[in-house]
């Protein structure tokens, strides 16, 4: 019987070295090795140019390179760019290069399918089949690296997990893709310059805040009233906002991080006074700003896009308090550039 290879890039850099040193090689081949899955991306063991071929050999009859293959590219007249991204086991994720005139953002993804039930998301229709490994979430930032070298002739400056699936879902393999993107020893990129989006799961807020994580923090609020919310994200009767407004006070005691919070309007559900009004009064609990995201369906159903008044009337509100409101236009319309939890937003990470 044919044993399953593991995953080489499952080991730490001292477990590398620990097996060359069980092989009768040396320790310094796992730090080879280790720079070659990582920092070079290496998709294939005979990528390995300054490893033995009989080294090769014995990593190739021990592992694994479960590298993603980018399988359908598009190309906005934009700039944007939407990956079809396929794992080893066939299964489908999505991740887009939003470009700006100053940057370009990677949004990207942490599941296959989601296990939340927001109503105005297309990847909730799917069912989450599994969570991405620490790898396939670095690999798709550094496919969209590369794309931003290639389009926009300069390296990538933002990443956004704001794609398919719910981060604090998958907590463990996030964070070790986000210690892997900005360690030096693979992409060096600045904490500051990566957003975690969530849904809104408190325990895990406050978890991150215990472990002094160093990226920002987003959350798709869109209603701070408990009823239209539940309507909104039915999973979040479980998650009554006192409990997500505890849960960032604390993130904000431990970590002096301002909140972003991600807020679509729609028309006949959160486009009233007393909505604004309640967001109003909820971004006076910690210091946030507030991100206005143009909405496209994903059918003909209930969620519309509102008014640019009412648009207009949250944005007032919330400046005569001090709080930061820009809105974000959609971006790649003319392929479609859905990206998880919010179709077709300019994400920012700054």
């Amino acid at each position: 019987m044919q044993i399953e290879k593991k995953d080489i890039r499952a080991l730490s850099k001292d477990q590398l070295r620990d097996f060359f040193v069980a092989n009768n090689d040396k320790a310094f081949r796992g730090n080879q090795v280790y720079e070659w899955l990582w920092s070079k991306g290496a998709h294939s063991f005979e990528d390995m140019t300054n490893v033995a071929k009989t080294t090769r050999s014995m990593l190739e009859e021990n592992f694994v390179i479960n590298h993603i293959k980018v399988d359908t590219m598009q190309r906005s007249s934009d700039g944007t760019v939407k990956n079809a991204v396929r794992l080893h086991d066939g299964l489908v994720v999505e991740s887009v290069l939003i470009p700006t005139e100053t940057r370009t953002t990677a949004c990207v993804s942490s599941q296959v399918g989601c296990s939340l039930d927001c109503n105005f998301c297309a990847t909730a229709r799917l069912k989450r089949m599994r969570n991405l490994e620490p790898g396939e979430i670095y690999d798709q930032v550094l496919a969209i690296d590369k794309e931003s070298r290639l389009y926009h002739n300069h390296p990538l400056s933002n990443i956004v997990f704001m794609g398919m699936g719910e981060p604090l879902m998958n907590y463990n393999n996030v964070i070790k893709a986000i210690d892997m993107i900005t360690s030096p020893e693979g992409l060096g990129m600045s904490p500051k310059r990566i957003m975690l989006s969530t849904s809104g799961i408190p325990k895990m807020i406050k978890k991150m805040a215990d472990d002094d994580v160093k990226f920002k923090l987003a959350v798709s609020l869109h209603s701070a009233i408990d009823e239209t919310r539940a309507k909104i994200m039915p999973f979040s009767k479980n998650f009554p906002l006192k409990d997500l407004r505890e849960a960032l006070e604390y993130w904000y005691r431990k970590t002096k991080s301002k909140i972003s919070y991600e807020y679509v309007v729609w028309k006949g559900i959160n486009d009233d006074k007393a909505s604004v009004d309640a967001l109003v009064k909820f971004c006076k609990y910690v210091p946030c700003k507030v991100n206005l995201i143009e909405y496209n369906p994903i059918d003909d159903g209930e969620f519309q896009q509102a008014s640019e008044e009412s648009i207009l009337a949250y944005i007032k509100a919330l400046e005569n308090i001090g709080v930061v409101v820009k809105v974000r236009r959609s971006r790649g319309k003319d392929i479609d550039a859905a990206c998880g939890q919010l179709a077709n937003k300019e994400a920012d990470a700054v």
